[in-house]
Protein backbone atom coordinates (compact mmCIF):
# COMPACT_ATOMS: atom_id res chain seq x y z
CA UNK A 1 0.00 0.00 0.00
CA UNK A 2 2.58 2.47 0.66
CA UNK A 3 4.49 1.57 -2.74
CA UNK A 4 0.98 2.51 -4.34
CA UNK A 5 0.79 5.60 -2.45
CA UNK A 6 4.15 6.67 -3.29
CA UNK A 7 3.67 5.74 -6.83
CA UNK A 8 0.28 7.57 -7.23
CA UNK A 9 1.96 11.10 -5.35
CA UNK A 10 4.81 10.90 -7.49
CA UNK A 11 3.47 10.31 -10.48
CA UNK A 12 0.73 12.91 -10.18
CA UNK A 13 -1.95 13.76 -13.05
CA UNK A 14 0.13 14.88 -15.65
CA UNK A 15 -2.75 17.63 -17.05
CA UNK A 16 -3.21 19.48 -13.83
CA UNK A 17 0.85 19.63 -13.65
CA UNK A 18 1.14 20.88 -17.29
CA UNK A 19 -1.43 23.59 -16.70
CA UNK A 20 0.99 23.86 -13.00
CA UNK A 21 3.80 24.49 -15.48
CA UNK A 22 2.21 26.87 -18.22
CA UNK A 23 0.53 29.07 -15.58
CA UNK A 24 4.42 29.34 -13.72
CA UNK A 25 5.49 30.77 -17.23
CA UNK A 26 2.87 33.19 -17.52
CA UNK A 27 4.17 34.13 -14.18
CA UNK A 28 7.18 34.69 -14.60
CA UNK A 29 6.88 36.86 -17.83
CA UNK A 30 4.39 39.25 -16.12
CA UNK A 31 6.60 39.63 -13.40
CA UNK A 32 7.98 43.12 -12.94
CA UNK A 33 11.89 42.14 -13.86
CA UNK A 34 10.68 40.62 -17.05
CA UNK A 35 7.22 42.61 -18.34
CA UNK A 36 8.73 46.15 -18.85
CA UNK A 37 12.06 44.41 -21.04
CA UNK A 38 9.29 43.00 -23.74
CA UNK A 39 9.40 45.66 -26.23
CA UNK A 40 13.30 45.43 -26.29
CA UNK A 41 13.58 42.13 -26.15
CA UNK A 42 10.92 42.03 -29.74
CA UNK A 43 12.71 44.71 -31.61
CA UNK A 44 16.67 42.66 -30.53
CA UNK A 45 15.27 39.52 -31.77
CA UNK A 46 13.69 40.42 -34.88
CA UNK A 47 16.10 43.30 -35.62
CA UNK A 48 13.37 45.73 -36.50
CA UNK A 49 12.21 48.93 -34.61
CA UNK A 50 9.21 50.03 -33.20
CA UNK A 51 7.93 52.28 -35.96
CA UNK A 52 8.62 49.15 -38.43
CA UNK A 53 5.98 47.38 -36.02
CA UNK A 54 3.82 50.27 -36.13
CA UNK A 55 4.20 50.49 -39.97
CA UNK A 56 2.68 46.71 -40.18
CA UNK A 57 -1.06 47.84 -38.23
CA UNK A 58 -0.59 51.22 -39.64
CA UNK A 59 -0.10 51.24 -43.12
CA UNK A 60 1.35 54.27 -45.14
CA UNK A 61 -1.58 56.44 -47.08
CA UNK A 62 0.51 56.98 -49.63
CA UNK A 63 1.40 53.11 -50.83
CA UNK A 64 -0.47 51.25 -52.87
CA UNK A 65 -2.49 48.38 -51.26
CA UNK A 66 -0.53 46.06 -52.97
CA UNK A 67 2.20 47.08 -51.26
CA UNK A 68 1.03 47.31 -47.90
CA UNK A 69 0.04 44.03 -47.68
CA UNK A 70 3.26 42.94 -48.71
CA UNK A 71 5.06 45.46 -45.36
CA UNK A 72 2.75 43.58 -43.74
CA UNK A 73 3.15 39.96 -44.60
CA UNK A 74 7.82 40.67 -44.45
CA UNK A 75 7.31 41.94 -40.95
CA UNK A 76 4.71 39.53 -39.53
CA UNK A 77 6.57 36.62 -40.97
CA UNK A 78 9.67 38.08 -39.55
CA UNK A 79 8.56 38.85 -35.73
CA UNK A 80 7.22 35.12 -35.94
CA UNK A 81 10.61 33.58 -37.09
CA UNK A 82 12.40 36.06 -34.41
CA UNK A 83 10.08 35.37 -31.38
CA UNK A 84 9.46 31.78 -32.26
CA UNK A 85 13.40 31.34 -32.38
CA UNK A 86 14.20 32.96 -29.16
CA UNK A 87 11.17 31.00 -27.40
CA UNK A 88 13.31 28.29 -28.77
CA UNK A 89 16.90 28.87 -27.36
CA UNK A 90 15.28 29.24 -23.92
CA UNK A 91 12.90 26.31 -24.39
CA UNK A 92 16.23 24.11 -24.70
CA UNK A 93 17.87 25.46 -21.93
CA UNK A 94 15.13 24.73 -19.45
CA UNK A 95 14.55 21.97 -21.00
CA UNK A 96 18.08 20.38 -19.97
CA UNK A 97 17.86 21.82 -17.00
CA UNK A 98 14.60 20.32 -15.28
CA UNK A 99 16.18 16.88 -17.53
CA UNK A 100 18.71 17.15 -15.14
CA UNK A 101 16.98 17.82 -11.66
CA UNK A 102 14.73 14.70 -12.73
CA UNK A 103 17.76 12.65 -13.15
CA UNK A 104 18.71 13.92 -9.18
CA UNK A 105 15.46 13.03 -8.16
CA UNK A 106 15.66 10.14 -9.91
CA UNK A 107 18.81 8.95 -8.41
CA UNK A 108 17.79 10.15 -5.13
CA UNK A 109 14.24 8.29 -5.17
CA UNK A 110 14.66 6.28 -2.23
CA UNK A 111 14.56 9.51 -0.31
CA UNK A 112 11.94 10.78 -1.51
CA UNK A 113 10.45 12.06 1.52
CA UNK A 114 13.64 14.33 2.08
CA UNK A 115 13.88 15.31 -0.89
CA UNK A 116 10.10 16.50 -0.84
CA UNK A 117 11.41 18.60 2.03
CA UNK A 118 14.54 19.92 0.83
CA UNK A 119 12.62 20.91 -2.71
CA UNK A 120 9.98 22.51 -0.42
CA UNK A 121 12.14 24.65 1.98
CA UNK A 122 13.51 25.87 -1.78
CA UNK A 123 10.06 26.42 -3.13
CA UNK A 124 9.08 28.51 0.02
CA UNK A 125 12.57 30.84 0.29
CA UNK A 126 12.20 31.46 -3.52
CA UNK A 127 8.52 32.13 -2.73
CA UNK A 128 9.70 35.09 -0.44
CA UNK A 129 12.44 35.90 -2.75
CA UNK A 130 9.74 36.33 -5.67
CA UNK A 131 7.52 38.88 -2.97
CA UNK A 132 10.40 40.99 -2.73
CA UNK A 133 11.47 39.84 1.15
CA UNK A 134 14.75 38.57 0.62
CA UNK A 135 17.12 41.46 -1.32
CA UNK A 136 19.35 40.00 -4.09
CA UNK A 137 16.75 37.07 -5.28
CA UNK A 138 15.57 39.29 -8.04
CA UNK A 139 18.61 40.40 -9.98
CA UNK A 140 19.70 39.03 -12.98
CA UNK A 141 23.62 38.27 -14.07
CA UNK A 142 24.11 40.45 -16.78
CA UNK A 143 26.03 39.30 -19.98
CA UNK A 144 28.00 41.19 -21.44
CA UNK A 145 28.56 39.80 -25.03
CA UNK A 146 25.58 39.00 -26.94
CA UNK A 147 24.82 38.14 -29.96
CA UNK A 148 24.25 40.38 -33.11
CA UNK A 149 20.63 41.79 -33.30
CA UNK A 150 17.91 39.56 -35.58
CA UNK A 151 16.91 36.19 -36.28
CA UNK A 152 20.54 34.98 -36.62
CA UNK A 153 21.21 35.70 -32.54
CA UNK A 154 17.69 35.02 -32.07
CA UNK A 155 18.12 31.61 -30.51
CA UNK A 156 21.33 32.35 -28.69
CA UNK A 157 19.80 35.62 -27.02
CA UNK A 158 17.20 32.96 -25.97
CA UNK A 159 19.59 30.73 -24.17
CA UNK A 160 21.16 33.68 -22.87
CA UNK A 161 18.33 35.10 -21.39
CA UNK A 162 17.07 31.58 -19.61
CA UNK A 163 20.49 31.52 -17.62
CA UNK A 164 21.04 34.97 -17.42
CA UNK A 165 17.69 36.10 -15.68
CA UNK A 166 17.45 32.73 -13.93
CA UNK A 167 16.96 34.69 -10.81
CA UNK A 168 13.98 36.25 -11.65
CA UNK A 169 12.68 33.29 -13.43
CA UNK A 170 13.92 30.86 -10.93
CA UNK A 171 11.23 30.69 -8.18
CA UNK A 172 8.30 29.72 -10.69
CA UNK A 173 10.79 27.25 -12.69
CA UNK A 174 12.08 25.75 -9.20
CA UNK A 175 7.91 24.77 -8.44
CA UNK A 176 7.73 23.32 -11.72
CA UNK A 177 11.73 21.73 -11.09
CA UNK A 178 9.79 20.20 -8.03
CA UNK A 179 7.21 18.50 -9.56
CA UNK A 180 9.32 17.18 -11.76
CA UNK A 181 11.83 15.76 -9.61
CA UNK A 182 9.31 14.13 -7.34
CA UNK A 183 8.72 11.79 -10.10
CA UNK A 184 12.11 11.09 -11.78
CA UNK A 185 10.99 10.73 -15.24
CA UNK A 186 13.07 12.24 -18.02
CA UNK A 187 10.09 12.22 -20.49
CA UNK A 188 7.69 14.03 -18.18
CA UNK A 189 10.39 16.62 -16.92
CA UNK A 190 10.26 17.65 -20.84
CA UNK A 191 7.05 17.75 -20.92
CA UNK A 192 6.56 20.28 -18.25
CA UNK A 193 9.31 22.23 -18.95
CA UNK A 194 7.76 22.40 -22.45
CA UNK A 195 4.63 23.84 -20.93
CA UNK A 196 6.67 25.73 -18.96
CA UNK A 197 8.43 27.25 -21.94
CA UNK A 198 5.22 28.17 -23.65
CA UNK A 199 3.61 29.72 -20.83
CA UNK A 200 6.50 32.28 -20.70
CA UNK A 201 7.00 32.52 -24.55
CA UNK A 202 3.58 31.69 -26.29
CA UNK A 203 2.44 35.43 -24.64
CA UNK A 204 5.69 36.87 -26.06
CA UNK A 205 4.80 35.90 -29.65
CA UNK A 206 1.23 36.72 -29.34
CA UNK A 207 2.73 40.62 -28.41
CA UNK A 208 5.27 40.72 -30.94
CA UNK A 209 1.98 39.65 -33.78
CA UNK A 210 0.05 41.98 -32.53
CA UNK A 211 2.48 45.23 -30.84
CA UNK A 212 0.13 47.76 -31.43
CA UNK A 213 -3.17 46.02 -30.42
CA UNK A 214 -1.65 44.59 -27.26
CA UNK A 215 0.05 47.93 -26.30
CA UNK A 216 -2.67 49.08 -23.90
CA UNK A 217 -3.31 45.66 -22.59
CA UNK A 218 0.70 45.63 -22.06
CA UNK A 219 0.79 49.18 -20.23
CA UNK A 220 -2.17 47.59 -18.05
CA UNK A 221 -0.69 44.99 -16.77
CA UNK A 222 2.76 46.14 -16.36
CA UNK A 223 0.66 48.93 -13.90
CA UNK A 224 -0.43 45.93 -11.81
CA UNK A 225 2.85 43.60 -12.27
CA UNK A 226 3.45 43.88 -9.05
CA UNK A 227 0.25 42.28 -7.73
CA UNK A 228 0.85 39.32 -9.98
CA UNK A 229 4.40 38.83 -8.42
CA UNK A 230 2.76 38.85 -4.95
CA UNK A 231 0.04 36.56 -6.50
CA UNK A 232 2.65 34.45 -7.47
CA UNK A 233 5.04 34.41 -4.70
CA UNK A 234 2.43 33.44 -2.35
CA UNK A 235 1.25 30.34 -4.41
CA UNK A 236 4.88 29.52 -4.49
CA UNK A 237 4.61 29.36 -0.76
CA UNK A 238 1.82 27.51 -0.78
CA UNK A 239 3.46 24.90 -3.10
CA UNK A 240 6.63 24.92 -0.85
CA UNK A 241 4.91 24.18 2.42
CA UNK A 242 2.62 21.42 0.73
CA UNK A 243 5.82 19.63 0.17
CA UNK A 244 7.76 20.08 3.45
CA UNK A 245 4.64 18.49 5.59
CA UNK A 246 3.76 16.07 3.03
CA UNK A 247 0.11 17.97 1.91
CA UNK A 248 1.22 17.78 -1.45
CA UNK A 249 1.48 13.67 -2.13
CA UNK A 250 -2.35 13.63 0.34
CA UNK A 251 -3.64 16.52 -2.40
CA UNK A 252 -2.63 14.61 -5.35
CA UNK A 253 -3.90 10.95 -4.18
CA UNK A 254 -7.19 12.65 -3.20
CA UNK A 255 -7.23 14.29 -6.70
CA UNK A 256 -6.72 11.18 -8.59
CA UNK A 257 -9.59 8.94 -6.47
CA UNK A 258 -12.14 12.33 -7.11
CA UNK A 259 -11.55 12.75 -10.31
CA UNK A 260 -11.22 10.32 -13.47
CA UNK A 261 -8.45 11.48 -15.04
CA UNK A 262 -7.64 8.17 -16.68
CA UNK A 263 -4.30 6.14 -17.36
CA UNK A 264 -3.09 8.28 -20.25
CA UNK A 265 -3.04 11.64 -17.99
CA UNK A 266 -0.26 9.56 -15.93
CA UNK A 267 3.27 9.53 -17.42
Amino acid sequence: MGDQFASIAGTGPLLLAIAVAAAAGLVSILSPCVLPLLPGYLSYVTGLAGSDLDARDVPEAREPAEGAVAVKTRISGRVLAGTGLFVLGFSVVFTLLLTLVANIGFALKTHQDMLNVILGVLVIVLGFGYLGWIPGLQREVRISKLPAAGLVGAPVFGAIFALSWLPCTGPTLAAVAALATTSGQTSRAVTLSLAYSLGLGLPFVLFGLFFRKLLGVFRAIRRNSRWVTRVGGVLLILVGVALVTGGWNHFLVWLLTTFNFGQETLL
